[in-house]
């Protein structure tokens, strides 16, 4: 990269910081840390919750898988819009009318305090580690791409670049900066900023490879026999049903997720902001899916999990290339973002609180939470150092918590619309399914206990032959299975169904009233944020040689949304 790229990156990055500083005075309470007050307009929310199921393994793993085996990339993140879309239907609305302020208050309300630790000590360590395994990767990317002069302390000798660990410092302070000061609202508008600066780099990535390939006719006919199909032996129909399952169990119940609908203001509101985000998710992976296969009818030897950047850097004009880098740099900060604000909130008022003899004043509470947030981010930050010494252990430490996931996930669903599952049958379903789920992942080896059993040589045929419909065996089917065994065998309704209807009867009796300026403000912060986008490409347009007419025309367009967002003031 040259200076005009770095120059970009470092506009982003103080962009990142103006956004949280103006949200962190709205911080009051921790109602406003962790919740938004719920005042988030619900096509924030929806922006936001896009946000978060991306990471650098969308641009690696997904990219991958694209530029191995085409469209099948593209009906795999489709699942994702399905699952939002029914999450919208049936889940959304029902989170924002239980009254809750955290997903783990429901959890204490319907099953117990006990079940509260658990669920939150499981949750949060798989998330904590998979957030900073993100990091990791994305700080390997991106160290390998941004030079620093010889002399800086924090040069890597050997490359010439940043160093990875001060690349996951670095990252990692930035996204904890932000999500410190502003909390809740500064994750959010962070969020609707880099999906703006995600969808400029891949509007720009896109037309300059169809150019390079000769045009759209010409990309068709050198695509690889059956890159234009669905699904292949790997990816069947059967594995994106099971696919779409999943993200129902995740989008619907994961904790991150059920934060977005309970920000907003109303039930409808929550509906709204998941059925946008599952929109996107069925219109977009076609657009941002086709880089890494573009690709490959250019260069169709290169590193799968490279295609993506190796597409970016042969097309993108100096300066445009660091607007790419930012959009990585974005995917993964909305994801950590999301996590550390959902867990320091579910640690400062489910965990801490209640073990307090006195509730603390609320700025006292909101000084906790923040505190928690850095010591998440800390030890986020330090496992993602550690995961060169684990040796791929981190893999293992994943595919292990991964386990049981799935099977806490839907009880919390089958919870708000069950009267009688109890703690009981969510230990029953998570400890079965995780049991036989170490089994089938790493008990099937010949020297495996289980070898002599009957059926185990059948058994690792099935496994091998189909291990996508083997993990939605597990992931999905098995725990729907339990639930509804322990929900028929209840005849009476559980205890902690009644704590939840009572709660949701007095939160609709209040909803928060809007401010014209908590109206106004976020549209606000889009135009100002669409204008600086306009100013930089028109900065790049006048000042970089040869044909810029794709950036006067991203100048114009820019400029052309960010006017009416300026002005923008609700109806009536």
């Amino acid at each position: 990269m040259q200076t005009p790229d770095v120059l970009v990156i470092l506009a982003y990055i103080v962009g990142l910081f103006v956004v949280g500083g103006i949200y962190g005075g709205k911080v009051k309470t921790t109602t406003d840390l962790f919740t938004a007050g719920g005042r988030s307009p619900w096509w924030v929310s929806g922006l936001s919750g896009f946000m978060t199921m991306f990471s650098a393994g969308t641009f690696v793993v997904w990219g991958g898988i694209a530029y191995k085996h085409g469209f099948v990339a593209v009906s795999i993140n489709m699942c994702y819009g399905v699952a939002a879309l029914l999450v919208g239907w049936f889940v959304a609305g029902r989170w924002k009318k239980s009254g809750i302020t955290t997903p783990a208050e429901f959890v204490r309300l319907r099953f117990g305090t006990r079940a509260v630790h658990g669920y939150t000590w499981a949750v949060m360590s798989y998330r904590t580690i998979g957030a900073a395994v993100a990091l990791y990767a994305l700080a390997v990317l991106l160290s390998a791409l941004i030079p620093v002069p010889e002399g800086w302390f924090f040069r890597d000798a050997t490359t010439g670049n940043l160093s990875l660990t001060w690349a996951i410092i670095a990252f990692g302070a930035i996204v904890l900066v932000y999500t410190v000061a502003g909390g809740l609202w500064a994750v959010l508008m962070t969020d609707v900023l880099q999906f703006i600066v995600l969808y400029l780099a891949i509007g720009f990535v896109v037309p300059l490879l169809l150019g390079e390939v000769g045009g759209v006719n010409a990309f068709i006919a050198k695509l690889p026999e059956g890159f234009l199909e669905l699904t292949n032996n790997e990816f069947t129909w059967v594995f994106l049903a099971g696919w779409t399952a999943i993200h129902f169990f995740m989008v619907g119940a994961e904790w991150a997720f059920v934060q977005r609908f309970i920000c907003v203001r109303t039930a409808q509101d929550a509906r709204k902001s998941a059925w946008l985000f599952g929109v996107l998710y069925l219109v977009s992976p076609i657009f941002w899916m086709l880089p890494p296969i573009i690709f490959r009818t250019i260069d169709p030897n290169a590193n799968p999990e490279e295609a993506y950047i190796l597409a970016a850097w042969l097309v993108l004009p100096t300066g445009m290339l660091g607007l790419m880098v930012a959009a990585m740099f974005s995917a993964t900060a909305s994801m950590v973002s999301s996590q550390l604000n959902v867990f320091a909130g579910v640690l400062t008022q489910d965990i801490i609180v209640p073990m307090l003899k006195t509730r603390p004043a609320e700025q006292s509470l909101v000084r906790i939470g923040r505190v928690m947030t850095l010591v998440l981010g800390i030890v986020m930050t330090a496992v993602a150092l550690m995961v060169p010494l684990l040796g791929g252990a981190e893999k293992v430490i994943l595919s292990i918590t991964s386990l049981i996931v799935g099977p806490l996930l839907l009880p919390m669903i089958w919870a708000l619309f069950s009267r009688k599952v109890t703690s009981v049958d969510v230990i029953i379903t998570v400890g079965t399914c995780f049991i036989l789920g170490l089994i089938v992942r790493f008990g099937l080896s010949d020297t495996s206990v289980f070898s002599a059993l009957p059926g185990f040589n059948a058994l690792v045929a099935l496994v091998e032959a189909s291990p996508r419909n083997v993990e939605v065996l597990m992931g999905v089917v098995l725990p729907a299975v339990l639930m509804a065994i322990a929900e028929r065998r209840r005849k009476v309704p559980a205890p902690g169904f009644a704590a939840v209807q009572k709660l949701a009867a007095r939160a609709e009796q209040k909803q928060p009233e809007l401010s014209m300026t908590e109206l106004v403000q976020p549209a606000r912060v889009i135009g100002w944020s669409l204008a600086a986008c306009a100013a930089g490409m028109l900065g790049l347009a006048l000042f970089l040689p040869g044909d810029q007419s794709l950036l006067w025309i991203s100048v114009a367009l820019l400029g052309a949304m960010a006017r009416p967002a300026l002005r923008w003031k609700p109806k009536g």
